[in-house]
């Protein structure tokens, strides 16, 4: 198979594995699927995680303060373009199908009933990035609703074991009846209830669309050794991009 059917036939997999995922609604819309990737894929991902020297502390990369333990690859041209081979071509042409074309659709269509009642008719532009995460001991994600920016946000966990299962992402319910934030704040853990922990199992993905109640954080990490690797992959609204398509079933 040539380089741009395999790719295309990854993009038609995971499309579908999400299409296919029970779509949970409580606390927030949100989905949980395994084995997201084809096997054979996974594996090559995993040959190809590059050493935590290779990305950039978030602060440095992102301005974002006070996470320490974070450290990420942006997957854009011109940081792929310092990284050596064969990280390089690996997570360039994983780029290529997922960023600015046919799955941003698909994401959006799981979520595009949830999607429209937010922006209420109007049409918003969106625009996607993803990045690669590499998490260490000590790192922590207070509960936040993400920045009113977002539309929807998608985890890819990419352990080789499921000796990390516990260190998921949480959903949260504030303690405080009715309170909701439009974005932005992180809070503090004790005026949460947590409600579930996503397992951090080979193979997994989340994915939720952003409300003014999707509450969801990282517990402390407090094990030795850790190193946690994930691939964020984020829909904005932004000023140029992409629209929502029609529905195929749309008069």
């Amino acid at each position: 198979m040539k380089a741009r059917e395999h790719q295309d036939a990854v993009e038609r997999a995971v499309g579908d594995s999400i299409a296919a995922a029970p779509l949970q609604l409580l606390p927030y819309p949100h989905v949980y699927v395994r084995e997201v990737f084809p096997r054979d894929f996974y594996g090559e991902l995993q040959r190809h995680l590059p050493p935590s020297d290779l990305l950039m502390p978030i602060q440095q990369a992102r301005g974002v303060r006070g996470y320490p333990q974070r450290f990420v690859l942006e997957l854009t041209p011109e940081r792929l373009a310092a990284v050596p081979e064969p990280y390089r071509r690996f997570w360039s042409a994983l780029a290529g199908w997922m960023l600015g074309g046919a799955f941003a659709q698909r994401v959006l269509g799981k979520f595009r009933a949830f999607i429209d009642a937010r922006f209420k008719g109007e049409q918003p532009e969106f625009g996607d990035e993803a990045l690669l995460v590499n998490d260490h001991t000590e790192y922590s994600l207070g509960p936040h609703t993400d920045t009113p920016s977002k539309v929807v946000s998608v985890l890819f966990y990419l352990p080789g074991d499921g000796r990390l299962e516990k260190h998921g992402t949480s959903l949260y319910v504030p303690r405080k009846p009715g309170f909701t934030c439009e974005g932005g704040p992180h809070y503090l853990f004790d005026g949460f209830e947590r409600v579930a922990t996503m397992p951090f199992l080979p193979n997994t993905m989340f994915a939720f669309v952003k409300t003014d109640n999707s509450f969801h954080g990282v517990e402390p990490i407090a094990d030795a050794g850790i190193s946690r690797y994930l691939l964020l992959y984020d829909l904005r609204v932004k000023s140029r991009g992409f629209r929502l398509q029609p529905s195929p079933h749309a008069h």
